[in-house]
């Protein structure tokens, strides 16, 4: 009790004494970034001053500046550099404790004369100048989000941010899909270091690991530069962290939630342990430490070894009221600064704890159909109820420092995430039309996630302006379900039985009775060299550009499958142990030679390690090269190197691919007007297959019940990529844009079930199509409404922004896919997107509100089966489709205490929308429950959460 009170007296004073120290910072300071005007490009060395005193400094290495211990009051500043028109800004309010931002873009002059001042601006006009050139400059078609209209959404995390992008959509909270492309068509990086797979068994990132008030900003870019990843086709999404922060900064975060079908409702679960909360699984939940190491091991054992080894898991069986679902949980805690060293150096740190947990509950209805004929519903396999109980706690860490020297910068950027999923579903319905069931499964998920950046900018040559940068990264993902467990009991009403019996017989099924581990570790290491060099070309300005990128990532995946048997076949299977209820009936006292025991059914493909070794370099030019004209382009070379060793049932299974890809890219963006520019794209990129899809383990997902399997012949696809767009900017922070864009994919990897498939019993792998096509359009725009009238101030202030896309995508597998459609559109591909919504804020009263809407088209969750007959394809087990869904979120919020706190008000899933997964059969593409086969339905219900958050 002592040790406790002394670490929270620790703990207490570390915090008083930060409090305390970021309170009593009374001097401000003036801070921003300087850039050119004509490319964008951040400015090194130019010379800040404060009009009429000594004090000033020179931007650094990304063109930033700092100015501090500036006393209350407005100051003008003076902006001087070699071969450009000076600056004098005023009207700069500074504001004791403070950090007054102010970015501010420089013109070319034909005098060299450092002193000479020909352009005199204010504060409020210089701030939207530089933001006007910033949205303008960029040359390769790309859609972002900042942190400042982050704060103004009702996002919590990344993958909610992502949403709002153009374009852009999400799945399950956390996946994103770019232009209707499924994941494996999209590539994540952070702080310029590419993002592993969070997922065991598909190309992508779990988004809502990374807390979006951490986030500066996010760019998608839709368009390739040979400095981009070479394996994306719809959008390379990049996260870009905080940097160390221009002054002291302390923010705490709590913030508390509910739901309307899930707190403070009954809440059914295994229980749990304290580290649990923590994000951790624990140790009692992992393979016992005696269980056999090895299938081989477990076999060679005698039968009452076999039996001491069963009973050495022990009873985790039972699902037990675990009280009421609380309401959601937040906390963050933010600290950072920096400290200005001698000869103008500079170093900072910005720091982050991020806790979460959650309990929530859903109901879901799973059904499923044997074959249909003649668009008719068809005879039911099952049609149950589920009821998940998911326990949920995420801990997560952010920690960067970076040290600046003139004309070089050396950063460590790290984040670090752990969470724990704890789900418990309870079962209950009817199979093969009378068969009484009542089934359980109970996962754990525990997931890690460490991302660490080491990164260097450097300028070379002040002479020549060329800078160097330079990156080391490691990755690492782990992935594991330390205990799966199923459960079925089945009462068939026609015979003379009365009580539920366990489904246990003398053969183990994992489906039945069973238990599941897994464990997949994958690391990656990379490490990048650029260098970028300035050029006068035509006397207009460009950047050469040369590079090369090294990336190595390792992957074992292991997994037991062990099911529950009668352990002899003489015993009756109608004996008293059979009808015993779930938390008892494998009870050590039911284990032994003569009751039931554990079989080790593992597959020899159950395992598997593999390897993907990429060697890239690229060379490009970037800048303007006419009056109204600018252009990147160049080329992208990537050799790609992926190994698999496992096994199946007929010995090893090796996979040893060897590809080099050449990636053309060009992007020119034309300035029509002064606000508006025209762009043209094209690029060649690839999307490659991944580990789990070509590794031959084969994995029963007891949810849907499909069997997956991996396909050892997949080979990477090729993707030819054509946009153009026409963008409009009517001041800055506004736009109006439309693009229209068109793919052409050979060898798209698509989903596809086996041959020998029954409606009863499906094995989904993965197949390479000849082609594909995408072909689509997209608008966005964002203004006030200001327009309107200009009697109504409020109108100004009220910020109106939407985007949509429109595509259509086929693939052609062929005349000779008799068994799949010959043509259909891409799986999770959807036809449509609109994201739009109503922006409100008032610096002066510190209100903001926020009003959100989100819908896409209807895409493919499942490919179904079929058969070919006369030329035309009749679907047997026709295309499982995700319903379109309308989802509104509203936020309002209100600074008070001196603007230093805030009060945010968070509405989700406003029109209490639900999920809808069905069978078309009459394929008029809507979802008509008396018409088409309902398959799976989820309600998630409305969420509302309340959050504090002071800025010391």
């Amino acid at each position: 009790m002592k040790s406790q009170l002394n670490l929270k007296t620790a703990i207490i004073t570390v915090l008083f004494v930060i409090i305390s120290a970021a309170v009593f910072a009374q001097t401000g300071k003036i801070s921003g970034k300087v850039s050119d005007k004509k490319t964008g490009e951040t400015l090194i060395g130019v010379t800040v001053k404060i009009k009429g005193t000594t004090k000033g400094t020179a931007t650094d290495v990304d063109g930033n500046y700092t100015i501090s211990s500036l006393s209350d009051g407005k100051h003008i500043l003076l902006f001087q550099y070699i071969g450009y028109a000076g600056k004098e800004i005023g009207e700069i309010e500074v504001s004791n404790g403070k950090t007054t931002s102010l970015n501010v873009i420089l013109e070319e002059s034909n005098s060299q004369n450092l002193s000479e001042v020909v352009i005199q601006g204010s504060f409020k006009k210089e701030s939207v100048n530089a933001l006007y050139a910033l949205q303008k400059n960029s040359a390769s078609i790309s859609d972002g989000i900042s942190s400042d209209i982050i704060k103004k959404s009702p996002d919590r995390n990344t993958g909610e941010v992502l949403k709002r992008v153009s374009g852009a959509s999400i799945q399950d909270n956390k996946f994103v899909i770019v232009r209707g492309l499924s994941d494996r068509y999209n590539a994540a990086m952070i702080n310029n270091s590419p993002l592993p797979s969070t997922e065991p068994d598909r190309k992508t990132f779990s988004f809502d690991a990374i807390p979006s008030n951490l986030i500066d900003n996010v760019v998608i870019s839709k368009t390739a530069t040979p400095d981009l990843p070479g394996d994306f086709s719809g959008g390379a999404v990049q996260i870009k962290t905080k940097d160390f922060p221009t002054s002291r900064t302390l923010e705490l975060n709590v913030g508390t939630g509910y739901n309307t079908i899930s707190t403070f409702k009954d809440f059914y679960g295994n229980g749990r342990a304290a580290v649990n909360y923590l994000g951790f699984a624990g140790s009692e939940s992992k393979l016992p430490s005696a269980f056999p190491s090895s299938k081989e091991r477990f076999l060679l054992l005698p039968l009452d070894k076999k039996v001491a080894a069963s009973r050495s898991f022990k009873n985790t069986w039972g699902i037990n009221n675990l009280g009421v679902a609380a309401p959601t949980q937040n906390f963050q805690m933010i600290y950072g600064n920096s400290y200005g060293l001698k000869d103008d150096a500079k170093i900072g740190f910005i720091g982050s704890v991020t806790y979460r947990s959650s309990q929530s509950i859903s109901d879901e209805v799973r059904n499923d159909y044997n074959e249909v004929s003649g668009g008719t519903i068809g005879v039911p396999i099952f049609e149950y109820g589920d009821k998940y109980y998911n326990f949920n706690s995420t801990l997560g860490l952010l920690a960067n420092v970076a040290y600046t020297k003139g004309a070089n910068k050396i950063s460590l950027k790290n984040i670090y995430n752990q969470s724990y999923d704890e789900s418990t579903l309870a079962r209950s319905g009817v199979r093969d039309g009378f068969i009484l069931q009542k089934v359980s499964q109970q996962e754990i998920n525990e997931k890690s996630l460490l991302n660490s950046v080491l990164e260097g900018d450097h300028l070379i040559s002040q002479k020549s302006k060329a800078k160097l940068n330079w990156n080391l990264s490691y990755s690492r993902i782990t992935n594991n379900l330390p205990d799966l467990r199923r459960l079925a009991y089945s009462l068939d009403p026609t015979s003379n039985e009365t009580e539920y019996k366990a489904v246990v017989q003398s053969t183990a099924a994992v489906s039945d009775a069973g238990r599941f581990f897994s464990e997949l570790d994958e690391s990656i290491y990379g490490a990048g060299l650029n260098y970028s060099l300035p050029l006068n070309i035509f006397k207009q300005g460009q950047t050469l550009k040369i590079g090369a990128l090294k990336q190595y990532k390792d992957r074992t995946f292991k997994a037991r499958t062990l099911g529950y048997r009668l352990a002899t076949e003489t015993v009756d299977q109608t004996n008293a142990l059979v009808v015993l209820p779930q938390d008892q009936i494998f009870s050590s006292a039911n284990i032994g030679a003569n009751k039931f025991m554990i079989d080790d059914i593992s597959n020899p493909s159950n395992n598997y390690t593999g390897s993907g070794d990429l060697n890239a370099g690229y060379a490009m030019i970037s800048g303007t090269f006419a009056k109204r004209l600018k252009a990147t382009f160049g080329l992208r070379v990537e050799n790609y190197i992926e190994k698999l060793d496992s096994r199946d049932n007929s010995g090893k299974v090796n996979v040893d691919n060897n590809y080099l890809d050449f990636l053309p890219s060009a992007n020119l963006a034309y300035e029509v007007t002064s606000k508006a520019n025209f762009r043209l794209s094209y690029s060649s990129t690839v999307a490659r297959a991944q580990f789990r899809e070509l590794a031959p383990f084969a994995f029963y997902d007891f949810i849907t019940g499909l069997v997956k399997i991996g396909n050892r012949d997949l080979e990477r696809t090729t993707i030819s990529n054509f946009d153009l767009r026409y963008e409009f900017y009517p001041t800055a922070g506004q736009l109006i844009s439309v693009s229209g864009f068109y793919k052409h994919l050979k060898n798209p990897i698509e989903n596809n079930i086996i041959d020998g498939s029954t409606a009863s019993s499906k094995s989904m792998s993965f197949i390479n199509a000849p082609e594909a096509f995408i072909a689509g359009a997209e608008f966005e725009i964002r203004h006030d409404l200001g327009f309107i009238s200009e009697s109504f101030g409020f109108l100004k202030r009220l910020v109106y922004s939407a985007n949509a896309a429109i595509i259509k995508s086929e693939v052609d597998f062929g005349a000779g896919m008799v068994t799949i459609n010959n043509k259909r559109a891409l799986q999770g591909q959807s036809p449509y997107l609109i994201n739009t919504g109503f922006q409100y804020n008032t610096e002066d009263s510190g209100w903001q509100a926020s009003i959100l809407y989100n819908r896409i088209g209807r895409r493919i969750s499942v490919v179904g089966f079929g058969r070919t007959e006369n030329g035309s394809f009749l679907a047997d087990y026709p295309d499982i489709y995700e319903a379109p869904r309308d989802l509104l979120d509203f936020q309002i919020a209100k600074k008070v205490i001196k603007n230093r706190a805030e009060i945010k008000l968070n509405i989700s899933n406003l029109l209490d929308s639900d999920a809808s997964y069905y069978q078309d059969l009459n394929n008029d593409k809507k979802f008509v429950k008396v018409d088409d086969q309902l398959i799976n339905s989820v309600k998630y219900g409305r969420s509302f959460s309340l959050s504090f958050g002071y800025k010391f």
